[in-house]
């Protein structure tokens, strides 16, 4: 089976947009690749971040991805800086790396002017730390959406580059696209749904209320879109087609075309469907959370599962870049 390998991020709650474009997407790869997937504290740590919270953000975000159906005993789940070849590897390839690439990747640039207060190296390094979690492993398929691509070229560049000055070792990954709809904040559909912007999300452990309360309040019409579907109408809809009954989306795309659709109903089918699909969810990642003992324990094992593969390939990229001694 070809190896896969994806991460995500402990700055926040995980949420329908993390489910439905990349979460969702990785328990269903479980069923034909090797999986890894990583909690990337070490990428967190280029914003500002609470160092206190961190410890509980990394539990609760595995508690969730193991809710969502990631299988310990079909994949590995760990958190990356307890596997310190990652930061290793980050720096032999930083040696290879022009600088003028890395200032050219669109994410520093919108990071950079988002944080202009904090425009550290690790900003402008992140894709080099990326490309380590990567090539650590030797992935062969990376889920990616259209967002990281650039990212990924970068670590196939340096694979390429990594080869050819000190011999074969690394495998060029191939993106694996996330065919699901970008989904977008529901305060403002013309932004993509992000943790950082309360009332744009809905987090995968939200309580039913909850769940209702921000779909009520989700934005509809924005003003004239020339005969179009608003932003947020069509926001609406990208979401009930994930949630909903196929036969209930038919329902409401024809009260639309009939110029019959009332928002209000649209919004309370939506949010009941919502509600049943996370409900056992958050059942399943309260009674992880509950375990705490369990959940690290889950975590721990991941990581020595990812050492073994780390070191193996550490040791062979030192023997080849003359860092080895007998």
């Amino acid at each position: 089976m070809a190896r896969v390998f994806s991460g995500i991020q402990p700055t926040g709650d995980i949420h329908i947009g993390n489910y439905l474009g990349a979460v969702r997407n990785w328990v269903a790869l479980q069923d034909k690749h090797e999986c890894i997937f990583c909690i990337v504290d070490l990428h967190a740590m280029t914003v500002p971040y609470d160092a206190k919270a961190m410890p509980r953000v990394v539990l609760e975000s595995a508690a969730t991805l193991l809710a969502c159906g990631i299988d310990p005993e079909r994949s590995i789940l760990y958190v990356q800086s307890h596997v310190r070849e990652h930061t290793e590897l980050c720096w032999i390839l930083n040696t290879i790396t022009p600088l003028g690439q890395l200032e050219r990747m669109t994410q520093f640039k919108d990071k950079a002017r988002r944080h202009r207060d904090n425009v550290n190296a690790g900003l402008l390094n992140y894709p080099i730390l990326m490309a380590a979690d990567i090539l650590l492993y030797k992935a062969e398929l990376i889920p990616v959406g259209e967002d990281q691509i650039q990212h990924l070229e970068l670590t196939r560049d340096l694979a390429r580059r990594f080869n050819n000055i000190f011999g074969p070792t690394f495998p060029e990954p191939e993106a694996l696209l996330t065919k699901a709809a970008r989904v977008m904040a529901l305060n403002d559909p013309t932004s993509k749904m992000s943790k950082s912007i309360p009332g744009s999300y809905i987090a995968l452990h939200a309580e039913p209320d909850e769940i209702r309360a921000i779909v009520r309040k989700a934005v509809t019409d924005t003003g004239p879109q020339g005969g179009a579907m608003s932003p947020g109408v069509a926001n609406l809809f990208t979401l009930l087609e994930a949630f909903s009954a196929p036969d209930v989306v038919a329902r409401f795309r024809e009260l639309y075309d009939r110029g019959e659709l009332r928002y209000v109903d649209l919004k309370q089918q939506l949010a009941e469907d919502i509600v049943a699909a996370l409900t056992p969810i958050r059942e399943r990642r309260a009674a992880l959370l509950a375990d705490e003992k369990r959940l690290r324990d889950i975590l721990r094992e991941g990581a020595e599962r990812a050492r073994v593969i780390a070191r193996e390939v550490m040791a062979e990229v030192r023997e080849k870049t003359g860092l080895a001694f007998d």
